[in-house]
């Protein structure tokens, strides 16, 4: 599947406000996270009320510590393959926060300038599922194929980029069974 405008067409859109121009006209790096709202709780509407702006504070007890925040992702994959798109790819998302990214013998900081970040479904013990692994690999060869400074080499997790704030995707995700499964082809492919 292709992208058009931005918008991977595999993907169900839900327009995020959390959002806005990127700097410069660059797309090199892919951040990997996880989340699940509430903690450890997978299904539900948490994380699209969350990066809609819509997140009710009185509906679970850790809503209320997080409502106000205003973050987003380009995509969620949910456990059963679903994907959602909330930011164009040529816009910027708000996924990253504080954190740097060693670009050949430079560090850069700032990466929601130049990366895109999808977030799969989980936390960080629990096994990600197999439709989430196809989903995520037909989105990062969509995301390769129009991204040509975007390479293999340089997809990495958020603990990766803000090790000492973060440990997404987690030891759960399983890094070597993605790349193996990047490299081969997809079934009717």
């Amino acid at each position: 599947m292709s992208i058009d405008h931005g918008w991977w067409q595999q993907a169900r859109p839900v327009v995020s406000p959390n959002q806005d121009a990127r700097p410069r006209d660059e797309v090199s790096l892919l951040v990997l996270h996880s989340i699940s709202l509430p903690p450890g709780v997978f299904s539900g509407d948490g994380v699209e009320a969350l990066f809609t702006n819509r997140l009710d504070p009185q509906a679970h007890a850790y809503f209320a510590a997080i409502h106000h925040l205003r973050v987003s992702a380009h995509l969620l994959i949910r456990r059963d393959g679903e994907c959602v798109q909330f930011v164009p790819f040529s816009a910027r998302a708000w996924h990253a926060g504080r954190s740097c990214w060693r670009d050949g013998q430079r560090w850069r900081r700032a990466l929601n300038d130049f990366s895109v970040g999808i977030e799969l479904e989980g936390d960080e013990v629990t096994p990600y599922t197999a439709a989430q692994y196809r989903c995520l690999v037909s989105a990062t060869r969509a995301l390769l194929a129009g991204y040509p400074q975007l390479t293999p080499a340089r997809i990495t997790g958020h603990a990766h980029v803000a090790p000492l704030r973060k440990s997404d995707p987690g030891p759960a995700f399983d890094w070597a069974y993605f790349r193996q499964s990047l490299a081969k082809p997809l079934p009717g492919e």
